[in-house]
């Protein structure tokens, strides 16, 4: 057996050794099955082992500390769930929220422990990368070999995950590295090489390391990649042309669909998207956020009663999430109101009140929820009276997604409530969350636009424009004192108000300069200064800062080692 296979007396050695000091949290219902895991554990030599009974008391556990190993049995509903399994969250949803709010570490093992052989259930849980997939039953040596393997591969791509996390330049020459000191992890290597490259948004050099991979081995995730970076140049048709290839090579790729799906919103085919997602929800039916999607999307096409099926999914489905959101709710009044069943609208609303009230965006939802089913019955009064509600709601503190404040503002011009409208989408700028990106200043004025009120765009615009000189005269006082750090922050508020701004862009690029000279190298705010300086050249290449900024931008990298 070759030296570095995963039974060599030396890597059981040193896999004895990094078992020893393993923190492991058991997610299972049943307690028979949680102290025959815990024995398991301990005949490997996990001592470190702790219980979650369901997916809530699993995410409460998981943000207050990290565990090295996730075991989690698929069927959490429990011996009181009801039929169909609703008494709580399963192993799939409890990952899909853990993915989609950073509750896990890149480097966490999860592995999902099931005798479920439903295909769909399998390729839901599979299409979220749990570190592995244990079928019952099986014995304790066989769950030992999993760890052990994970572990090993954990070990290998450690030092390049932790590098990811602040000085993605530096992972990426471990990555290089490491794929050089240890082959047999290359393509793990190589996919993380060219996912930190598209982070810091350099999709051709993206699409290099991705074109590698698929020129020495076929494999999926990389064609998903290469399409992901044809995206992010802009190529949406020959990225929408190797989607499509990826799916008929492999039908169960199942990010794929949700990419060209996203293709086919870019070309404004809204009917395509849906059937799209409709083709990898009838694969993979228990991903909520693709059947969130799939919902939207319907709506867009004009589906109501496509978008009802699948908003009363979400609904479902997120029930027992800690991270359930009445908006879901809302897109189900949307599709029953698109429909013309009010009654059945107002049913859900009173639903959602009862389900969330302590969520701060219940008021808001709720009130824009009745203003829908109010304007379908032809009160418009009514519709108007809960709109103001709904701006009183955000006014005062609730959170509300990006896309639930554009539907608000919408709805407010619809019934000339201008001044509430621009206040709606003023406060909705600067709002981004990890599970949401927000509303930027273009979207923002395109509200406007698109509801045929030009003088109310120009008029955010010339707002936006006086908050940005507001926040350059911060930013300078800022400086000033010695706050470097909180000037730079300052002017990228001032940036989010004002993006093509060339003041601002000017005195943010000479800003991030100044913080990098005295303060070391920021790989994120260096990579936002050269988009900054590339755009300020579209735009006027003949700024006369601009040739004496490039100069310092380019010495600036040359000082810390960065490539040019």
């Amino acid at each position: 057996m070759p030296e570095n296979s995963t039974n060599t007396p030396q890597n059981a050695a040193r896999n004895a050794q990094l078992t020893a000091q393993l923190s492991v949290l058991v997610v299972d219902p049943k307690p028979g099955i949680r102290a025959n895991l815990q024995n398991m554990l301990n005949q490997a030599g996990i001592t470190r082992v702790e219980f979650a009974v369901n997916a809530g008391t699993a995410v409460k556990q998981l943000a207050r500390k990290p565990y090295d190993v996730i075991l989690c049995e698929y069927d959490l509903g429990g011996p009181n769930a009801g039929a169909g399994g609703q008494g709580g969250q399963d192993g799939q949803q409890l990952l899909e929220d853990l993915r989609r709010h950073k509750l896990i570490a890149p480097w966490a093992i999860f592995i999902m422990l099931t005798a479920e052989g439903s295909r769909d259930k399998v390729v839901s849980a599979a299409e979220l990368a749990p570190t592995d997939y244990v079928l019952k039953p099986f014995t304790a040596g066989i769950l030992q070999q999993r760890i052990a393997r994970a572990l090993e591969r954990r070990a290998a791509l450690l030092p390049a995950w932790q590098l990811a996390q602040g000085q993605p330049r530096a992972a990426i020459q471990a990555c290089i590295d490491g794929a050089r000191a240890q082959p047999r992890f290359a393509f793990d290597f190589a996919r993380l090489r060219a996912e930190l490259h598209a982070s810091l948004k350099e999709p051709r050099e993206a699409e290099r390391v991705y074109r590698e991979v698929l020129a020495a081995k076929p494999l999926g995730w990389a064609g998903l990649g290469l399409a992901r970076a044809m995206v992010a140049q802009e190529r949406i048709d020959e990225a929408a042309t190797l989607l499509e290839a990826l799916i008929e090579d492999n039908p169960r790729l199942m990010a794929a669909y949700d990419l060209l799906a996203s293709c086919h919103e870019a070309r404004a085919d809204h009917a395509q998207a849906q059937k799209t997602l409709a083709a990898a929800v009838a694969i993979s039916p228990h991903t909520v956020q693709r059947l969130r999607k799939l919902g939207e999307v319907a709506l867009e096409a004009g589906d109501h009663a496509a978008a009802e099926q699948s908003f009363r999914q979400v609904v479902t489905r997120s029930r027992h999430s800690e991270f359930r959101s009445p908006a879901d709710h809302l897109g189900l009044v949307k599709a029953l109101v698109g429909k013309g069943d009010a009654l059945s609208a107002a049913g859900v609303i009173r639903d959602m009140e009862r389900a969330l009230p302590g969520a701060p965006e219940t008021a808001a939802c709720a009130a824009l929820a009745t203003a829908l089913v109010q304007d379908a019955g032809g009160n418009r009064a009514g519709a108007a009276t809960q709109l103001k509600q709904a701006v009183d709601a955000v006014r005062g503190g609730g959170t509300l997604s990006g896309g639930v404040r554009v539907d608000l503002a919408r709805a407010c011009l619809a019934h000339r409530l201008d001044a509430e409208a621009s206040e709606v989408m003023m406060a909705a700028l600067g709002t981004a969350t990890p599970a949401d990106a927000g509303v930027s200043a273009r979207q923002a004025t395109e509200v406007f636009v698109d509801a045929g009120r030009p003088d109310l765009a120009e008029g955010m615009v010339r707002q936006l424009r006086a908050q940005a000189q507001i926040l350059l005269g911060v930013a300078d006082e800022k400086r000033n004192m010695g706050d470097v750090r909180g000037a730079v922050q300052s002017l990228l508020e001032a940036l989010n108000m004002a993006p093509n701004n060339l003041q601002v862009m000017i005195a943010l690029v000479g800003g991030i300069l100044r913080q990098v000279i005295e303060m070391g190298w920021d790989e994120p705010l260096g990579g936002l200064c050269g988009e900054q300086l590339a755009h300020i050249r579209g735009l006027d290449p003949g700024h006369p800062r601009l040739a004496a900024l490039e100069a310092e931008y380019l010495a600036a990298k040359r000082k810390y080692g960065i490539s040019t």
